[in-house]
């Protein structure tokens, strides 16, 4: 068993660790300990670890069940473990800011969780670099745990017992009108979440909001937008605000059961980016949580 070394990267949250070699091998031991560390920190960062597709797949599947690429899925009923982040295509060709798919992934740069509009949402999402731009490409978290500790009593009082709509056309039409497919859309409808969610190792509680929530369920939109953005407003002030500089060999595990976080842009023109994605779904849909 490896001894992990553990470096603190921000006061709320986030976690850098050495130590381990995730190509050997994944005994159960460490695999516990690397839950353990999502649980504790959220993000978790394991630099140098140049894990290929096949290898980042089977780490995936011991931290649970992958996945499907809701993308692949909802237009080409195909299921696919992995997406790719950024302009690289897989001839190696590069697209620039103008391309639709460039636009498309733009949507990712506003604050959201990964899969909060599916009934059973992402408990983690595991990206490892390739390629990154000499400027731009950061990667922004910021933690809902944090957010909620700093609520007062009154405000979770309000705040427990609420009921979210999470819908992908909401906040993927603020991208464009046509940025979605019809059988995209009709594979993925509005969904209920709970307003808060709690640690099931810990206990320790957070909001869950998001570019994905729409509204309160039994409120209209005009009444549940001034509190769903007052909440998103508190947790991503700039002081709470984690920036990961993506390195090639960065491996990259974030717990979208309580973190938000939004890519930074770059210049798709000048440089190329490629990352490559896995997710592990959530135990069940968070109402029976």
């Amino acid at each position: 068993m490896p001894t992990l070394t553990v470096e603190p990267l921000h006061d709320d949250f986030g976690a850098r660790i050495t130590g381990a070699d995730l190509k050997a091998g994944l005994p159960e031991d460490l695999v516990e300990e690397i839950r353990v560390a999502i649980d504790e920190y959220s993000f978790v960062y394991f630099p140098d670890q140049p894990l290929d597709d096949e290898q980042q797949l089977a780490f995936t599947r011991a931290l649970g069940e992958p996945e499907p690429n809701h993308v692949k899925l909802g237009q080409e009923g195909i299921i696919e473990y992995f997406g790719t982040i950024g302009n690289v295509q897989p001839d190696g060709s590069k697209i620039g800011n103008d391309h639709k798919k460039t636009k498309f992934q733009t949507g990712n740069n506003m604050w959201h969780s990964d899969s909060s509009f599916r009934e059973v949402p992402s408990f983690v999402s595991i990206m490892r670099a390739y390629e990154v731009p000499d400027e731009g490409g950061c990667t922004e978290f910021v933690s809902q745990r944090a957010a909620y500790n700093r609520l007062s009593k009154d405000e979770k009082a309000k705040v427990d017992p609420l009921v979210a709509i999470h819908d992908y056309v909401f906040s993927r039409s603020k991208v464009s009108e046509d940025a979605v497919t019809p059988s995209h859309a009709a594979s993925l409808p509005p969904i209920e979440q709970k307003l808060v969610r709690k640690n099931p190792r810990t206990g320790k509680k957070n909001y869950y909001v998001g570019s994905h929530a729409k509204q309160i369920d039994g409120w209209s939109l005009e009444e549940s937008r001034p509190l769903l953005d007052d909440l998103l407003e508190r947790a991503t002030k700039s002081e709470y605000v984690y920036s990961h500089a993506w390195q090639p060999g960065d491996f990259v595990i974030w717990d979208n059961r309580c973190l938000l976080h939004r890519g930074s842009g770059y210049d798709a023109d000048k440089y190329r980016r490629r990352m490559r994605q896995t997710r592990v779904q959530g135990t069940g849909p968070t109402l029976e949580e």
